[in-house]
């Protein structure tokens, strides 16, 4: 395979100084771009479009990794990606990984605005409440793509979910499934009840208990599943917005389940529920 360019890019390029910024949360917002790491985000990237417009713009190989993984140099060429041979060195510096694994990409935002997800009439959507800690989100959002679930809000009090460890927890689910940021908790709730959807608060202290809802046969219609801070939970004034606050029942001795695994009971009880003999597989269905 020829090689991307005829020499190594300049660790002092201005394209690799633009990558680099990437990192911080201000120069991701002003220039609408961020980073992905590793193979299977960069293909994952290399794959999306938003639109007519490709999502992966540029990336970065060394040439061991560009040889390794040719067939995703190939997929990000004929995407139209600039691509770039580094050194170990680049690319450890533009990277946010203590061990880089030879690849980075530049993706532009992909992020699908909240009225989009709302016409598209969701049966199973995660929204994240002030859920702070990147490495949280990223997999709640990989747990809700593993159920089926049709998007993840993330509300305006959330943390950025092009953040690196965000994008590298997801495992390239990021650009499987519509996400939408900056919604207030309140608009989304209002706008999923109004859409025909059940909003759900996934709170250890809830009154209803998971199994018991499932036992009734209350889980197969469309459901919003509000997630909190794993910290603090939920407030007081998130919970009473929901239609219900439910519990994930503790039959054993542990204090508690961590935010991504209560997440991920809370899916798969909707997806199973909405997959059964007469559970609703639509809002226009319910």
């Amino acid at each position: 395979m020829p090689p991307a360019t005829p020499e190594l890019i300049s660790p002092r390029s201005s394209r690799v100084l633009a990558a680099r910024r990437l990192a911080k949360r201000n120069f991701r917002g002003k220039d609408r771009l961020f980073l992905a790491e590793g193979p299977q985000a960069v293909r994952e990237a290399a794959g999306h479009r938003a639109g007519d417009a490709a999502t992966l713009v540029e990336l970065f190989a060394t040439p061991e990794a560009a040889d390794r993984h040719a067939e995703i140099v190939g997929a990000a060429r004929d995407a139209g990606a600039r691509v770039h041979l580094a050194a170990e060195q680049v690319i450890a510096d533009i990277s946010t990984t203590v061990t880089p694994q030879g690849l980075v990409g530049v993706c532009r935002f992909l992020d699908t605005p909240f009225d989009e997800v709302l016409a598209a009439r969701p049966r199973l959507v995660a929204l994240l409440a002030n859920v702070r800690d990147p490495g949280n989100a990223g997999t709640v959002l990989r747990c809700a793509d593993a159920a089926g679930a049709e998007a993840v809000v993330l509300t305006d009090a959330s943390v950025d979910v092009y953040n690196p460890k965000a994008v590298r927890a997801s495992v390239g689910s990021l650009f499987h499934l519509p996400v939408a940021v900056g919604v207030p908790v309140e608009h989304a709730v209002d706008a999923l009840r109004d859409a025909g959807v059940r909003v759900l608060a996934a709170d250890g202290a809830g009154d209803r208990d998971l199994d018991d809802e499932l036992d009734k046969g209350t889980m197969g219609g469309p459901t919003a599943w509000v997630f909190g801070n794993e910290a603090w939970g939920l407030p007081e004034e998130t919970r009473a917005l929901a239609d219900a606050v439910v519990r994930v029942p503790i039959h054993g001795m542990a204090e508690s389940l961590n935010l991504a695994t209560a997440a991920a009971v809370c899916l798969y009880a909707s997806a199973r529920a909405q997959r059964a003999a007469g559970g609703c597989r639509s809002v226009t269905g319910n």
